[in-house]
């Protein structure tokens, strides 16, 4: 059982890792270089600060640091004996493993990982306890990895509420520049194109250019840092995007709509893409939609998200996820509600009687 963790780098990862494992009465202690920093993720009750006398070794220290800062600050952790095993948190591996053993770093106690929960805000006023739940935390032992350090990790990552997923280093690279670091590009590719736009074609924003370009909003130099850590995956992915929409312009210009059945292709495929992508738990994403949309309309005012949640738990139903859907200039959103299709009709009739505006 892990006990005491250190958590080095108190930012988004790093306190929500804090903050998780509090949750689950581990005792943590913070450290960071920014004093400022330190400070919010310990006033946020993510733990205690480190200070110069460590004491005894922790089970676990846990280094949330940018990919290039982690081999650095590993070497020193270890030279200070703060804990008995070692992991990170960066997004890339493995860069981060061949620096960590070139600079001296005992590689039997350190077990490189990868939580995959993030925010597109930054710093410990973003953590969140919950940032976990449900995900995946990827694991990349080194050959010189022990079995001890693997399985205090593995530990770590289930108290954070997440799964662990044991691979090879450079498989974890490629992995998520196909399901994170391109995607960010990309993202940031159309969220680009919207600067100099004419005010009148923003006004017309919906909710589709606000999923596309959310992520967009991460610190860009967080993401150089990232993406120049892994660049020849996420290359080899961007190509074969850029590919597909060269393709798809091309087609677009051929008279008389004659390139339209090679986009309906593109379209075809990304909707078969995206449904492979696994559901709430990680399940195989079904066949036939899991869940039923419910939406309500939501006045812009204090508590009223708040209100409806709770009728809706009144009304003995869970709601598996929300969407919000701005109405610009409008003092109102929708609440894109997705429930289970046994539940949705009662749900209706109960939030009507309620005097909720639900539209299905």
């Amino acid at each position: 059982m892990i006990d005491r963790v250190v958590v080095i780098g108190t930012g988004l990862i790093g306190t929500s890792v804090a903050l998780a494992l509090r949750g689950r009465g581990v005792r943590v202690h913070l450290d960071d270089p920014d004093p400022r920093t330190l400070r919010i993720a310990r006033d946020m009750g993510a733990g205690e600060e480190l200070g110069a006398d460590p004491g005894p070794p922790a089970d676990v220290a846990v280094v949330a640091a940018p990919p290039a800062a982690v081999p650095a600050a590993l070497l020193q952790a270890q030279r200070r004996n703060l804990a008995q095993v070692y992991t990170d948190a960066a997004s890339v591996k493995a860069r981060v493993a061949g620096e960590a053993e070139r600079a001296g770093c005992d590689m039997a106690s350190f077990v490189p990982g990868h939580p995959m929960g993030g925010r597109e805000k930054s710093g410990p006023g973003a953590a969140r306890s919950h940032l976990f739940e449900g995900r995946s935390w990827a694991l990349c032992p080194t050959p010189a990895a022990s079995a001890k350090a693997v399985e205090a990790v593995t530990e770590l990552a289930r108290l954070c509420g997440a799964d662990p997923v044991v691979m090879d280093a450079a498989a974890h690279d490629r992995a998520v520049a196909l399901v994170s670091h391109a995607p960010h590009l990309a993202s940031s590719a159309v969220a680009a194109r919207l600067v100099g736009a004419d005010p009148q074609a923003l006004r017309l924003a919906g909710q589709g250019v606000r999923d596309v370009t959310r992520i967009a909003g991460g610190d860009p130099g967080l993401w150089t840092e990232i993406l120049g850590g892994n660049p020849e995956p996420v290359a080899q992915v961007l190509e074969a995007v850029a590919g597909d929409l060269s393709a798809a312009a091309r087609r677009l210009r051929q008279e008389g709509g004659a390139g339209l059945e090679g986009v309906r292709d593109l379209l075809r495929r990304g909707v078969e893409g995206r449904d492979r992508i696994p559901g709430k738990h990680g399940e195989p994403s079904p066949a036939v939609p899991r869940y039923t949309e419910v939406p309500v309309v939501l006045p812009d005012e204090p508590g009223a998200l708040g209100r409806l949640f709770s009728e809706v738990g009144e009304a003995g139903v869970n709601i598996e996820d929300v969407r919000m859907d701005h109405s610009p200039g409008q003092p109102l959103g929708l609440a894109q509600l997705s429930v289970l299709p046994e539940t949705a009709e009662g749900l209706v009739a109960a939030l009507r009687e309620r005097g909720w505006s639900v539209h299905v």
